[in-house]
């Protein structure tokens, strides 16, 4: 039996002495609006997570196992270069065979 009117946000609902009419202020009103959109989202996620989570494979790879024998080797195709001359710490690595192209 409530009437809610979200243009001046106010709250009508019958009384034992007449109308009761609960006012609030847009800020309150937007605050409360996203701790219980917040609120939803946890709760929806905790009972789907779980289910995705059971029913998803896993597409990354073991990192720990041996690639073939074409992988990127890294000693023997690399060089080390430095990018900072204030910092010998800083170096990337570079391909030292690189095609034509």
């Amino acid at each position: 039996m409530v009437i809610p009117n979200y243009t001046y946000l106010k709250l009508n609902m019958p009384g034992q002495n007449g109308g009761i009419t609960v006012s609030s202020a847009f800020s309150h009103a937007f605050t409360c609006d996203r701790e219980h959109y917040e609120l939803a989202t946890n709760v929806v996620n905790s009972c789907e997570l779980p289910w995705l989570r059971e029913s998803s494979v896993s597409a990354a790879s073991d990192c720990n196992q041996p690639t073939s024998s074409s992988a990127f080797r890294l000693l023997e195709e690399t060089k080390t270069v430095g990018i900072d001359p204030t910092n010998p710490t800083k170096t990337v690595w570079i391909r030292t065979q690189l095609s034509a192209k």
